[in-house]
């Protein structure tokens, strides 16, 4: 098996095992019904987290090996897009999410009872609409690396 192929199989082995627990990140915490249940439902968030961050890490690393293996890569629209695309939604992290999931994490430390308040579910809502919009970024970066359409 050549370098080039092995680089591959990491890719995709990582693009599985970093980007298939972002897409339910969102779903995991609003199926909570009560605050016990949501501080738990975002500690497993954040396990799974650390999933996504190695994963989206050799992401990057193995297409820009692969790249430099295969400088015709940079070539194709595909692939420079994908990089685009792939890096914006990187940058969804610290710029954008990280600075809204902050005050969630201090309200769920500090906030007395057990019932959700009002608050969590408006500060959710601006987060999971950037995490969205973040996942369909991923996807389209998929379906270019899976279809390769220009």
């Amino acid at each position: 098996m050549s370098m080039y192929r092995i680089l591959l199989l990491v890719h995709v082995l990582s693009a599985i095992l970093g980007m298939g627990p972002g897409f339910v990140m969102i779903y995991i915490v609003t199926r909570a019904t009560n605050m016990t249940e949501l501080r738990h439902a975002y500690l497993i968030r954040n396990r799974l987290h650390i999933f996504v961050m190695v994963g989206g890490s050799l992401l990057l690393v193995t297409g820009l090996i692969m790249g430099a293996i295969n400088p015709l890569l940079f070539h194709f629209k595909w692939y420079v897009t994908s990089l685009v695309l792939f890096l914006i939604a990187l940058g969804f992290g610290p710029i954008v999410l990280s600075p809204r999931s902050k005050p969630i994490k201090e309200l769920l430390k500090t906030y007395q009872g057990d019932d959700i308040p009002d608050e969590y579910y408006r500060l959710a809502k601006k987060l999971f609409f950037y995490e969205r919009i973040e996942n369909v970024l991923f996807i389209v970066v998929i379906i270019l690396m899976v279809t390769k359409p220009f």
